[in-house]
């Protein structure tokens, strides 16, 4: 595994951990399957709801969750519409799940942890050890389109005075290049967008094609203003790793549903 994560455990539960993050003050984590009470199909850590689940499962998850991380964290979220919208939290009174539709949540509140729910999506962490400020990024092929990653970065340094080169990056587990195909329309999409997006494409038949929307991002940041250095992407694929992580793709055909993992991040100090 990149030396730049690794695993914590707490009974079954399974968290993965930016270490770069964590060196630089910030708790953060991304979730795994393991280790909960809803029925995905059994004992399955649900985060987030959809129609799928019961609230009191979800709220049971989540509690077992927040056991990860010392103090009193709460956990803010937005509804996600894969689009480029942000719900900035500057006080710990809004807190808590939003209704307000947005694809990336930004704050320095202590005590908080801004959240993004994905199962294939690609979720991103920011942090900027010199202001505090952090970001949960919720990054498919729309919102990396839509530059998502981008936005947020804008926003940490119109709101807190961030500086691009000092910020730090980590790309938690996606559908990968591997296994993530699209159709005509999102090739010619990116196509149009992005000048250098002929390298996030495997052909594979009938106009479609696979894509590398971890590649995609990590050159966001990039272009953002970002270090390389600083960035760091995780070596799993959730289409391949069903046994950790939920899929979208692979677990609304079978089961009719599938859960929600849960990326977050927040200030220690």
């Amino acid at each position: 595994m990149n030396p730049s994560f690794y695993w914590k455990e707490n009974n079954a539960l399974r968290l993965l951990v930016s270490r770069d993050l964590e060196e630089a003050g910030f708790v953060n984590g991304f979730s795994t399957r393991l280790g909960g009470v809803s029925q995905f199909p059994e004992g399955d850590l649900n985060l987030a709801g959809f129609g799928d689940d019961s609230e009191d499962n979800i709220s049971e998850n989540r509690r077992r969750f927040l056991e990860f991380f010392e103090g009193e964290f709460r956990i803010s979220t937005a509804w996600q519409v894969h689009g480029n919208d942000l719900r900035i939290v500057r006080s710990i009174d809004e807190a808590g799940d939003s209704e307000q539709k947005a694809d990336a949540v930004v704050s320095d509140i202590e005590n908080l942890l801004a959240g993004v729910k994905t199962a294939d999506c690609v979720p991103i962490l920011i942090g900027d050890p010199e202001t505090g400020a952090f970001a949960a990024v919720h990054a498919g092929w729309r919102g990396t389109l839509n530059r998502i990653a981008e936005k947020a970065i804008e926003a940490m340094e119109r709101e807190y005075g961030s500086v691009r080169g000092d910020l730090i990056a980590a790309i938690g587990p996606a559908a990968s290049g591997r296994c993530y195909e699209v159709g005509p329309e999102v090739v010619d999409a990116f196509d149009e967008e992005f000048s250098t997006s002929g390298k996030l494409f495997s052909a594979t038949s009938g106009g479609h094609a696979l894509v590398d929307l971890h590649l995609a991002n990590k050159d966001q940041l990039l272009t953002a203003g970002l270090r390389e250095s600083r960035i760091t992407t995780a070596p799993y694929c959730t289409m391949e790793r069903t046994d950790l992580f939920f899929s979208y793709r692979n677990e609304k055909k079978l089961l009719g549903k599938t859960g929600r993992l849960m990326s977050v991040i927040g200030r220690t100090l």
